[in-house]
């Protein structure tokens, strides 16, 4: 059987093929910050800062249980890829099925645990009685999407391992664009507050979910795959499914706590505040999403080295996506420098919320600076599933960032806040780049 594609062997064809998996990516990733850039704008566009921190309490609570649940794409997009490499499609369907069936459960499980988890979050936020009644309002809608969205996640995971990257482009402007479309119809036309936020985000994931399972059964039907029901759907590849998904579960965990961390400890310093920081946050992820559009050229084109076998190639990816990476994270840090305070005047009428957010804008000219290593780590460790070594060290690193928070936020305030979160973007990076050369030691011992 031969393998479907092969990696380039030379420098203009790595370029040439990170460039062409890259760019739908790139546009894609950059819709997704889009959203809650729009979401905390249209709410400023109301004028009290406790709406922009009820969108923002609100959507940390789905953020910390969506990027829990992450691992349904990253161990998809891993899994599948490595198939994709061996050419062999009959695994990657039951790898298909057996992630999008357990993405179908979490969803139905968060639905029927709606209240609980409610209750739960809510009452890990001390923000005033106004924020949470209007954050409680937000979850109670939204939390009906969910089932969709995991779908969606999954398929999205199947189409990244098989490198159909436009068709990723083409679901993720039409998630985020009916999203934003529907904001703006439901809050600014209608007047329909936090609730047309929310009811604009369901109606979104539920179209897309269903456009997202459509482009990958295109895909297999192209590759001369089968999509059917395997008869052996259940047998030795759902212990690896499960073992990779259990320790990027932990690993989301810990990677998304410095970011709930953020928002809570926000609320603590007042509206305000949280309303700045939440307006940093979107700027911040805008960048990450940028920056990360290489991560995912970087698992499916190490994924299908690491299945191929091919250590020259395993190599090569990594390089060249890390290259191009750093090269966006430079012209994006330059222009936060210049354009950031622009960019939060467009987010907030609030004269107190610019000023505060424009004092810690130079914590974001290093975002991207700082995070770029640890976004390239985090593709590589997951196309190749090494996942034991990705969940050790984002344990290190988010316990490095609450020592720092506990040692520097009494003495700096929030400027603490965003010292911790930076070490945190560093530390991964750094560690990450430690454990690489077991990757390419185990792709010798697999050949």
């Amino acid at each position: 059987m031969t393998t479907p594609g092969s990696l380039p062997r030379s420098a203009a064809g790595w370029h040439g093929r990170i460039f062409h998996l890259t760019w739908p990516v790139l546009l894609a990733n950059i819709t997704i910050p889009l959203v809650g850039v729009v979401d905390t704008a249209v709410m400023g566009q109301l004028t009290e800062p406790r709406y922009i921190g009820a969108v923002a309490v609100g959507a940390q609570i789905f953020s910390a249980m969506y990027w829990l649940f992450g691992f349904l794409r990253m161990a998809t997009t891993g899994l599948v890829s490595q198939c994709f490499g061996s050419a062999d499609g009959e695994e990657a369907g039951r790898v298909a099925w057996r992630s999008a069936l357990l993405g179908v459960g979490i969803g139905i499980g968060l639905v029927s645990a709606q209240v609980p988890i409610n209750a739960a979050m809510l009452w890990l936020f001390e923000a005033s009685s106004e924020v949470e009644q209007l954050a409680s309002t937000y979850f109670q809608i939204r939390i009906w999407g969910a089932p969709a969205l995991l779908v969606q996640t999954v398929m999205l995971g199947i189409l990244f391992g098989l490198q159909r990257m436009r068709a990723t482009l083409v679901i993720s402007l039409l998630y985020n664009g009916l999203n934003i479309a529907l904001d703006v119809l439901f809050v600014l036309c209608f007047g329909w507050g936090v609730e047309g936020v929310a009811l604009a985000t369901v109606a979104a994931e539920v179209v897309a979910a269903t456009v997202s399972i459509g482009a990958v059964l295109r895909a297999f039907r192209s590759l001369g795959w089968r999509a059917n029901l395997p008869a052996r759907l259940w047998h030795s590849g759902t212990a690896r499914l499960f073992s990779v998904s259990g320790n990027l579960i932990v690993r989301s965990f810990f990677v998304q706590l410095p970011f709930f961390v953020v928002t809570l400890l926000s609320a603590t310093f007042g509206d305000v505040t949280l309303a700045a920081n939440a307006v940093l946050m979107q700027l911040f992820m805008l960048m990450a999403f940028a920056v990360d559009g290489f991560a995912h050229s970087a698992e499916s084109l190490c994924g299908f080295a690491y299945g191929a076998r091919d250590r020259a190639g395993l190599r090569a990816a990594a390089r060249y996506c890390t290259a191009w990476a750093l090269l966006l994270a430079l012209l994006i840090a330059a222009a936060t420098a210049h354009l950031g305070s622009d960019f939060i005047a467009l987010l907030s009428t609030s004269t107190a919320v610019r000023e505060t957010a424009d004092t810690y804008l130079p914590w974001l000219i290093l975002g991207p600076l700082l995070g770029v290593w640890a976004f390239l780590g985090d593709g590589i460790f997951i196309g190749t599933t090494h996942v034991r070594e990705l969940r050790n060290s984002m344990f290190l690193a988010a316990s490095a960032f609450l020592l720092g928070t506990a040692l520097l936020i009494e003495p700096f305030g929030n400027h603490g806040l965003w010292a911790s979160f930076t070490l945190f973007m560093l530390i991964r990076g750094v560690l990450l780049g430690l454990l690489y050369p077991r990757i390419e030691a185990a792709v010798e011992a697999r050949g």
